[in-house]
């Protein structure tokens, strides 16, 4: 089992993602920040069809996601363990500034978009593996999968009998966080990302204030 305060932190980050998820969903017209199954998927129909708009746009988002995640773990790795998470949530939130001043200057939402995609991939890095809950993650599939296996296994009793519960939480903080930013954009636009750019902020300011003091092998 995942421990409270750290899977606490984790649907944060989660609902978060799913906030912008639903944000940039809207502005690319039906294409993912973080979603790269649904943007893959996407990606192939419309090399079938010759729809080299979708294709470019698509294999771009794929492309920075990949690009966010390298980032976002060399920069765990380089920074370490104390300094780790606050370093690529740095560079999360330098993301969200990109978007909103790309925005503000008039560039298109296929080009200021795809700096929250690399956001989104270097996210996953953000917080260390801890128990079987995969923590602030910005996609579900597997947790979803998790969710059967573990209900599966506890009827077993091969796992703790709530584990699953776990899962299921990941999942439904991305979709809170997705209907916020749903409703949210319907109020504000793009400029609704200021909210979720603020929760970022916020675990930027609380890693660096609470960041470990000594380092355990």
């Amino acid at each position: 089992m995942t421990p409270t305060p750290q899977l606490s932190l984790g649907l944060l980050l989660t609902g978060a993602a799913g906030f912008v998820d639903v944000v940039g969903f809207i502005e690319l017209g039906g294409h993912f920040t973080s979603f790269m199954s649904g943007n893959i998927t996407q990606l192939g129909d419309a090399l079938a069809l010759g729809a080299w708009p979708v294709a470019r746009i698509t294999a771009s988002l794929v492309a920075l996601f990949l690009l966010g995640s390298i980032a976002g773990s060399m920069l765990a790795l380089m920074a370490g363990k104390r300094w780790g998470s606050a370093a690529v949530t740095g560079f999360v939130v330098a993301t969200f500034i990109l978007t909103l001043v790309l925005a503000f200057l008039g560039f298109s939402p296929n080009q200021f978009m795809l700096a929250l995609a690399a956001g989104a991939g270097a996210q996953n890095a953000i917080l260390p593996s801890t128990g079987s809950v995969r923590l602030g993650t910005t996609f579900v599939t597997g947790t979803l999968f998790a969710v059967g296996q573990d209900l599966a296994r506890a009827l077993y009793r091969l796992a703790p009998p709530w584990r699953w519960a776990q899962h299921m939480l990941v999942w439904i903080s991305l979709l809170l966080g997705g209907l916020l930013g749903g409703l949210g954009y319907r109020v504000m636009g793009i400029n609704i990302l200021l909210v979720p750019g603020t929760v970022y902020l916020g675990f930027l300011v609380a890693f660096v204030v609470r960041r470990p003091s000594k380092v355990v092998p």
